[in-house]
């Protein structure tokens, strides 16, 4: 892990309660697809977002969920948007996290997003596409409401580009217009397999929902080898 001085290139509302940041970095880095990094506030205050960007990409990309004024992710976003009006730059620490994909497996994958959590599973799927992969990848992204499924259009792009890519958009709150499924995510998958044995699983989210994912999963017969997600490192 290194700290990096990056600047501010943009900060641009996905929507009410979601934030994309480009950081340009000082210095080429090298991370993995899956893994963190912590944005230095002070010494002894850093905060970790995924990085949402792929390790091809020029610039490093985050999503920031910050709905609520003064909040711990919502501070970081009025840091950041200081560092750009002033043309200032911001250090962040990178690589972090042991969740990142593990290119060289041959199993079938499943990725398990809820809210921001997508950030996480889109720096997977892009170095997949960017690698030019085939292996066989089902993708949940669960949100309250279709507002807050703030990347959907980009999502079914690549379901429809990439045979080997399945997106299923998962919200809890519907209305007519909403072709996808409407359940809790943990539950839509529960509906859909008994046995997740065979697959790579990458799950991101709230450590509540990593928490009884995992949970579930045991009951569907996981190897837990093939389980990853950076929130089991801070969950009993």
């Amino acid at each position: 892990m290194k700290t990096l001085s990056c600047y501010v290139k943009s900060i641009t509302p996905f929507n009410d309660a979601v934030y994309q940041v480009i950081l340009a970095p000082s210095e080429p880095v090298d991370f993995k697809a899956g893994q963190y990094l912590s944005v230095i506030m002070d010494e002894n205050d850093k905060r970790p977002f995924s990085i949402a960007s792929a390790p091809h990409a020029r610039n490093i990309e985050l999503h920031i969920g910050a709905a609520v004024a003064e909040s711990y992710p919502m501070q970081v976003v009025e840091r950041l948007k200081q560092c750009l009006a002033d043309a200032h730059t911001i250090d962040v620490e990178i690589p972090a996290g042991t969740a990142h994909l593990r290119h060289d497996s041959t199993r079938p994958r499943l990725l398990i997003a809820g809210g921001t959590g997508f950030s996480y599973i889109k720096s997977i799927v892009e170095h997949q596409i960017e690698q030019q992969s085939n292996t066989e990848t089902i993708l949940y992204w669960g949100c309250r409401n279709q507002d807050a499924m703030y990347y959907q259009a980009q999502a079914e792009c690549w379901h429809e580009q990439h045979p080997w890519l399945t997106f299923i958009p998962v919200i809890e709150d519907s209305d007519d217009n909403w072709a996808g499924k409407t359940a809790n995510l943990l539950e839509q998958v529960k509906h859909d397999f008994t046995d997740v044995s065979a697959y790579d699983i990458y799950i991101a989210g709230r450590f509540d929902m990593a928490a009884a994912a995992r949970e579930l999963l045991r009951t569907m017969k996981v190897n837990e080898a093939h389980l990853f997600g950076d929130a089991f490192a801070f969950i009993p």
